[in-house]
């Protein structure tokens, strides 16, 4: 779920691959809003140049929608709502439009600042006391401005959510674990997970979900009836779209599954629309949040979602030499840019299979819909936006399908050249360290969740957030997934302990290398009071063994700091001090007789006392 520009996904266990080039046809938009004359005049050739788009870049269908002042004055789909049936796109298809929910969000936050139920730029904290950070800096001075303008420092960490079964909640307490990455309000950080945060401090103020507070603030006052929440509701409507792609090494389109795993993530990325339900939607942004002649939306609210908060680099002008967009900067919940001298405030929005950009030029009062079908082609939103805009402004029209398809495809053949290599720093003729059974168990992250390894039939598999694959040996320790078409090839490098075991896997998941530690097999938790108790040291001091209520061991030395006790297989104990020291408990029937401690130095015997 991204905005305008092409954003770097460096996440390896889900990587969404952009190619194309088969042609398409192009169909009249069926049900097509009849164009207000001046804006027919000024389209022309427009269907001609879509027909070229979508043969150029294979694009399985793109619908366009154009909203001057306060009326939908241009809406038509081209190409296919379902490719392999060859059902027509249409102005109302419903798709998921992704990330163009975040501006939804931001505004029905705005609704309880301006209830007084939160503050912009007051630290979030004073307003909902039970949201935690990675520090007590971050606690005391993160805003809610921060979190939807991408500016705390926290990057997107997108694996933690993809795929997952968490909860909005799960994923509101998950925040404490993510250690930022550069100083807050530095530096531009895309973060899903800070929406989906807001999304449920909009439950906590408001008491009502976050969907039924958008429902019943915007979407019904705006009068958009067919959008809906989740593809079981979208494939009930009259039309829908299909996901279709492009395979990475080929021109070959296929159909991928929908993206379902969207319920703790909702307000970042959840709402599924049309082009008609959209220019309800646009014409209120347009209009200081008055629609149909009623004011639906605050004007300080949404002028609050589009001021600066933090500025975006001009890479695109500097390392590519395009200078049409300039001088971007994010707000909430959507950018600004200076598009050829016109200021431009967008949001685009991308999930498998679907992609769609969201704008406007305020002071033109000219807005543009596009919604797009294909990964392979999902910059089309860009290039089909900034077309209609030159178009209707009578400026020369900017190669931009020509631009982004070169690039497009010389990255396709890079990708498939790459590929071939993959393996080539392969050191030959090792083993693994342990039997493959040794492997096998669950690692677990505070943040990511569980990664399962399985041994069935003499071979390991991972399973990760729904993602099942096989694994086989790479080198070492290093075990590899087959080069998966949508998942790309995903390796595992296995750790060892002090003590020998398998005890961690470290896969490279988003933007750094995530550490899972093996879920502890440690005793049944009625034998944990038996454990608690006095034991004596050689030198005649007592130290204590208390069970917390919270079930925890804790390991009482006096004159020291009391020191967890960390489950590690039966009777063993480890501590977050040193991993080559075990403590281990001794039962001789049923009775527990003494504490062991085994460290480099020997072992060492307590007494029960």
């Amino acid at each position: 779920m991204s905005s305008i520009r092409t954003r770097t996904r460096s996440a390896k266990i889900f990587a969404f691959f952009l190619a194309t080039l088969l042609a398409v046809a192009v169909l009249p938009g069926l049900r097509a809003q009849t164009p207000d004359q001046d804006v027919a005049k000024k389209l022309r050739g427009f269907d001609a140049y879509m027909a070229k788009i979508l043969k150029d870049w294979n694009a399985p269908g793109v619908a366009v929608g154009v909203v001057q002042g306060d009326k939908l004055v241009f809406a038509k789909g081209y190409g296919y709502r379902d490719y392999g049936r060859k059902l027509p796109f249409t102005p109302t298809t419903l798709q998921q439009i992704a990330s163009n929910t975040k501006l939804f969000t931001a505004i029905a936050a705005g609704l309880l600042v301006e209830e007084g139920k939160l503050t912009w730029d007051k630290p979030v904290k004073e307003s909902v006391p039970s949201i935690r950070f990675y520090d007590n800096q971050l606690d005391n001075t993160v805003t809610l401005r921060d979190m939807l303008s991408h500016r705390t420092g926290i990057t997107r960490h997108d694996t933690i959510w993809y795929q997952s079964d968490d909860t909005r909640k799960q994923l509101f307490d998950k925040l404490r674990y993510l250690e930022p990455q550069a100083p807050l309000r530095q530096t531009y950080l895309y973060n899903n997970l800070m929406y989906a945060a807001a999304g449920y401090i909009v439950e906590l103020q408001s008491g009502k979900p976050w969907e039924e507070f958008v429902r019943e603030r915007i979407f019904k006052p705006l009068d958009m009836a067919a959008t809906v929440y989740s593809i079981a509701d979208m494939t009930k409507a009259p039309e829908y779209g299909v996901p279709y792609t492009e395979k990475r090494d080929s021109f070959e389109l296929y159909r991928i599954p929908y993206y379902e795993d969207i319920g703790g993530v909702a307000p970042c990325g959840a709402i599924i629309s049309n082009v008609q339900d959209l220019s309800h939607w646009l014409i209120a942004l347009m209009n200081n949040g008055r629609y149909a002649g009623r004011q639906v939306l605050p004007p300080e609210v949404l002028k609050a979602t589009l001021e600066p908060a933090i500025a975006l680099p001009n890479t695109a002008a500097e390392a590519r030499g395009f200078w049409e967009a300039l001088n971007a900067a994010y707000g909430m919940g959507r950018e600004t840019v200076s598009y050829r001298g016109r200021l431009l405030t967008f949001h685009g929005g991308d999930l498998p299979g679907f992609h769609s950009q969201i704008s406007f030029m305020p002071r033109e009062k000219l807005g543009v819909i596009v919604l797009v079908i294909g990964n392979h082609c999902a910059s089309l939103y860009n290039t089909v936006s900034y077309n209609v805009y030159e178009r209707l402004l009578g400026l020369d029209q900017t190669p931009w399908s020509e631009r982004l398809l070169d690039s497009r495809l010389k990255g396709k053949k890079a990708d498939t050249e790459a590929r071939a290599k993959s393996g080539a720093d392969r050191v030959p003729d090792t083993r693994p360290s342990h039997a493959l059974a040794d492997y096998a168990g669950e690692f677990e992250h505070p943040a990511y969740g569980v990664l399962k390894i399985e041994m069935k039939d003499g071979a390991l598999s991972m399973d990760f957030h729904k993602i099942r694959l096989p694994l086989g040996h790479f080198h070492y320790d290093r075990f590899v997934t087959p080069d998966d078409e949508t998942y790309g090839r995903t390796s595992i490098n296995f750790q060892t302990n002090p003590q020998g075991d398998i005890d961690k896997a470290v896969i490279s998941l988003d933007e750094a290398e995530v550490a899972f530690t093996r879920r502890p097999a440690g005793p049944a938790p009625e034998l944990l009071a038996k454990l608690a108790g006095a034991y004596v040291l050689p030198n005649g001091v007592t130290l204590q063994v208390v069970l917390e209520e919270n079930g925890a061991l804790v390991l009482n030395v006096p004159g020291q700091t009391p020191e967890p006790l960390l489950p590690y297989k039966g009777l063993q104990f480890r501590i977050k001090l040193f991993a080559d020291v075990v403590f281990e408990f001794v039962v001789e029937d049923g009775a527990v007789k003494a504490l062991k401690q085994r460290d480099p130095s020997g072992e060492y015997v307590f007494p029960r006392k």
